[in-house]
């Protein structure tokens, strides 16, 4: 049921909706974050399902659709997007691998790792596009400042104390950074002091976090 191939039995975005509405969406999924958490702190395997009994655990998941096999599937999605998104993350240090049934974070990268991305092209891609998600652009907006919200409440972040220029500070950006360089820059320093990574800081990451909340909505 993870599959793109089984998305077809499941209402698809209207006619109406475009490429550009979809890319207009701000932000990183937020479930990134905690999985990297779950997935560096645990040397086992670990299945979807129970990815997501975690993160509900820790309330950091809602019911997304009224329709339980619509729910399944949009809570999957999530999932297997913010997986896709954080094994390009943590490339090539690195190698996660996204399996529906196993997946694990591995020091070693594979000797074929091109075969083995390869193999996984079509997945990513269709995982990777927001139009598959089976919704409207401001329905996927308003879920994703849902989760950064329960994110925030759980890490302890509070980006109301940071003003735009502050915010940058942290990114080490001046006024007249980019939206790309923005974006790519909070990747790198989340990444960087997640606390769960090797040198990471909690409070560091709290901080970035913070700038991030800040910038997002501007840029």
């Amino acid at each position: 049921m993870l599959f793109a191939k089984n998305s077809t039995t499941l209402p698809a975005l209207s006619d109406s909706t475009s490429v550009a509405d979809i890319s207009v969406i701000k932000g990183d999924n937020p479930l990134i974050w905690p999985l990297l958490s779950l997935l560096q702190t645990s040397n086992k395997s670990w299945k979807v399902h129970h990815l997501a009994s975690e993160l509900q655990n820790k309330g950091l998941m809602q019911d997304l659709d009224e329709d339980q096999q619509k729910a399944l599937f949009k809570r999957n999605f999530l999932l297997m997007n913010a997986l896709f998104e954080l094994q390009a993350m943590l490339l090539p240090q690195h190698w996660l691998q996204v399996k529906a049934m196993e997946i694990q974070i591995f020091r070693i990268i594979p000797s074929n790792l091109d075969s083995s991305l390869r193999e996984d092209d079509a997945l990513r891609e269709y995982y990777l596009n927001w139009i598959n998600y089976d919704t409207c652009p401001n329905i996927i907006q308003e879920m994703l400042e849902s989760f950064w919200n329960r994110y925030e409440d759980y890490i302890g972040t509070n980006p109301n104390l940071m003003h735009k220029g502050q915010a940058l500070a942290v990114f080490e950006l001046d006024m007249n950074a980019t939206d790309r360089e923005v974006r790519r820059q909070w990747r790198k320093l989340a990444l960087k002091w997640h606390p769960d990574r090797p040198d990471g800081d909690a409070a560091q990451f709290r901080k970035v976090c913070e700038a991030w909340q800040a910038l997002r909505e501007k840029y």
